[in-house]
């Protein structure tokens, strides 16, 4: 009985070993990231900031799989992505587009890793009282990935100019500092559930977005991360616009209809 008494904090170490590791394969893929932005190297710090986001991923299913969640986690956790998704990122957009704006640039990359730091703090404090179902604000981690797929996006298909690239560049990274200290949700597909009948339907979806992802990544991984970080306010802007048609038709049955004469 004393032996199995002592096994078992040996058992809970290396499972709490597991996701630790792999968020610290977060923060080495960000500070890998960052050295390659300071060789000039943006693709090489691109694709580190998205093997950074599948660490991400991989150390919070995990945490839960194993049932090891940890304050101690939680926080490594936060602290390891504000560098590979908000530093990290912050020095690529800025030596990659926005350097040539001066203060300006720096300015809008200073509001670009502040955010995503205020962005983390909140998720630390509402993330035991935050549904499952949504994110507040867009997580920091899809905010990284739009730069780093558009900077993969710009050097393989689009090569901007040196005309439009800084200043559309300074727009989307404003954009989407603000998307993450915003109150808009977004979905978190952490408790994902298909309604019954339309498995194979949501199957030969993915085996097809799949395919166009495998068949063209510099696309369509942009496309994805993109179409996430607007899908927001989207729905916000699909349920004000309900909202107001369903006041203004509630409005239009509460007024009398008027008598007609025979």
């Amino acid at each position: 009985m004393r032996g199995a008494f002592m096994k078992e904090p040996k058992r809970k170490r290396g499972i709490y070993l597991i996701p630790n590791l792999l968020t610290t394969g977060n923060l080495f893929s960000g500070l890998f990231s960052i050295l390659a932005v300071f060789n000039a190297n943006y693709v090489a710090a691109a694709v580190a900031i998205l093997v950074a986001v599948v660490f991400d991923m991989l150390d919070g299913k995990s945490a839960r799989l194993m049932n090891s969640t940890s304050q101690f986690g939680v926080e490594y956790d936060s602290l390891a992505d504000l560098v590979s998704f908000g530093v990290a990122p912050g020095l690529l957009i800025y030596s990659w587009a926005l350097s040539s704006h001066g203060m300006l640039g720096s300015a809008v990359m200073f509001a670009f890793v502040a955010c995503g730091a205020l962005r983390l703090a909140r998720y630390n404090v509402m993330v035991a009282n935050s549904e499952s179902k949504y994110f507040t604000g867009l997580p920091i981690p899809a905010a990284a990935s739009v730069i780093a797929t558009l900077v993969v996006f710009d050097h393989h298909i689009v090569r901007m100019g040196a005309e439009v690239k800084p200043l559309l560049i300074l727009i989307m990274t404003l954009a989407l500092a603000f998307l993450m200290v915003s109150t808009i949700k977004y979905r978190s597909f952490k408790d994902l559930k298909f309604r019954g009948g339309h498995h194979f339907n949501y199957l030969v979806w993915a085996i097809l977005t799949l395919m166009l992802v495998v068949a063209w990544p510099q696309v369509m991984l942009f496309v994805l991360f993109a179409g996430y970080a607007v899908s927001g306010t989207i729905e916000k802007a699909v349920s004000l616009i309900a909202r107001a048609f369903g006041r203004r038709g509630s409005l239009g049955s509460d007024q009398p209809v008027p008598e007609t004469k025979e």
